[in-house]
């Protein structure tokens, strides 16, 4: 024999194939898989939704709520007293248990309104023992599943999938499925048109019903944001606009702060025969007076918006009126003023200067809306005092021509703005549209903002 031939065992041990394994474990893996997804199914099918308020509570109208009330006693009404009649004179079921079933069938609907997961394992409790009854009755008639279990059940399924998660309904479809297919399986050939009937309805019932219901909560959703963003914007207007307002009122009380001081400076050099504590007393003054000035300007640093510079001209006031008026008819808007009024409050020194201010800032706001909403319209101002009070109308008629996106005189937010100064100076403001169309703004200043006094 050649030496140099061999047989296969001469070349060494053979490798033992891994494919067993590699099958053994993708079967484990498998197995694993089908089992958590049986264990989520029976924890979805053991734990209903946390809300127990009846199906379409929140709907706006009332009777869109009252609507699965009405008809679940529809079809409890109905269907009770055909499945007796069905079971009892079709299948030869005693009148007793034909009533038991039935209303175990039927009368769960109620409790569909508020719970629609206990409900659903009373009636396929309930649902599959009708189905073993009637083919067990083996009558030559629709098995396993009666017309009425049928159309009980979808009407169910209706309700699960108002309510209900898409796991939760899944596993309701599923025990479905594995109910119809068993006991059509035992009924006899023929009878599984009714199992198969009752798996296409559900399903798609359970479906539609969970799209119309993720796209309502999806909606919903959208109105609360907006509800909320809206009000965060309003929110935040009136904080810009309160920033705004102290900005001004900031220049106002830094000029009197500043004549202040230098009034004190110079009062040991105006007034003669001063003595020595006058004149420390004076110095005391200024220095407390620039020292408030500076705390002043610091504030004003953290009120002002990034990168915003700060006004230099003085703030505006009553005797500015005309020059508003003046560059808001050259705009197009028709303005009657009335100017004899004007010509004896420009000259009241009673007259607050953040009054004085915040009646210009009303009347600026009030023509500003105008331009914006009623262009062309013709417009009244009529500035006057009333005891202690002074008084702002501004009253425009319709509009001559369509509104258009204009860039007005405003420097505020226009009501926001007005609501805010009045209430700021301790007065009141009525504003809003007028019968015959237009709109009217009058506000009420007090000549002393609320918290000055007199000395």
């Amino acid at each position: 024999m050649n030496s140099a031939s061999s047989t296969p065992h001469d070349q060494g041990p053979r490798r033992p194939d891994p494919e067993p394994d590699s099958r053994g474990a993708g079967a484990r893996r498998a197995a694993a898989a089908v089992f958590d997804g049986l264990r989520a199914a029976g924890v979805s099918l053991s734990t209903p939704a946390v809300s127990t308020k009846p199906l379409l509570a929140d709907a706006p109208k009332r009777w869109v709520r009252l609507l699965p009330q009405v008809i679940a006693l529809g079809f409890v009404v109905v269907l009770i007293p055909v499945t007796v009649q069905v079971l009892t004179n079709d299948y030869g079921v005693g009148g007793g248990p034909a009533g038991a079933l039935a209303v175990a069938q039927s009368a769960p609907l109620f409790l569909a309104i508020t719970r629609p997961l206990p409900a659903w394992w009373i009636v396929i409790t309930a649902d599959i023992i009708g189905a073993i009854v009637t083919m067990s009755a083996n009558a030559g008639r629709p098995a396993p599943w009666t017309p009425m279990i049928i159309v009980g059940y979808v009407v169910l399924c209706c309700a699960l999938s108002l309510r209900e998660s898409r796991r939760t309904l899944l596993g309701i479809w599923m025990v479905t499925v594995v109910s119809g297919l068993v006991l059509g399986a035992f009924s006899g050939e023929g009878s599984q048109d009714t199992s198969v009937l009752l798996i296409v309805l559900s399903g798609s019932v359970l479906m539609l019903g969970t799209l119309l219901r993720e796209r309502g909560d999806a909606r919903r959703r959208l109105v609360e944001q907006e509800t909320i963003s809206e009000a965060e914007r309003a929110q935040r207007t009136l904080l810009e606009e309160r920033a705004r307002i102290a900005r001004e009122l900031h220049d106002v009380v830094a000029h009197h702060m500043s004549v202040i001081t230098v009034q004190a400076d110079s009062a040991p050099y105006r007034l003669d025969g001063l003595p020595d504590a006058a004149r420390e007393e004076f110095g005391s003054i200024a220095a407390s007076a620039r020292e408030s000035l500076t705390e002043m300007r610091r504030l004003l640093a953290v009120l002002r918006s990034e990168g915003a510079n700060g006004e230099r001209a003085p703030q505006p006031g009553l005797d500015r009126l005309p020059h508003l008026v003046e560059a808001t008819v050259r705009a197009g808007i028709p303005i009657d003023l009335s100017r004899p009024e004007l010509a004896i409050l420009t000259q009241l020194a009673h007259v607050s200067p953040a009054v004085d201010l915040s009646a210009y800032r009303i009347v600026q706001e009030a023509l500003s809306n105008v331009m914006r909403h009623a262009p062309g319209a013709r417009t009244t101002i009529t500035v006057s005092l009333d005891d202690q009070y002074l008084l702002v109308l501004v009253v425009n008629g319709p509009s001559s021509e369509p509104p258009a996106p204009l860039e007005g005189s405003g420097t505020g937010h226009g009501l926001v703005g007005m609501r805010e100064r009045v209430r700021l100076v301790g007065g009141t403001v009525d504003a809003g549209p007028l019968p015959g169309g237009g709109f009217r703004v009058a506000a009420r200043l007090p000549l002393l903002p609320k918290g000055s006094g007199t000395a």
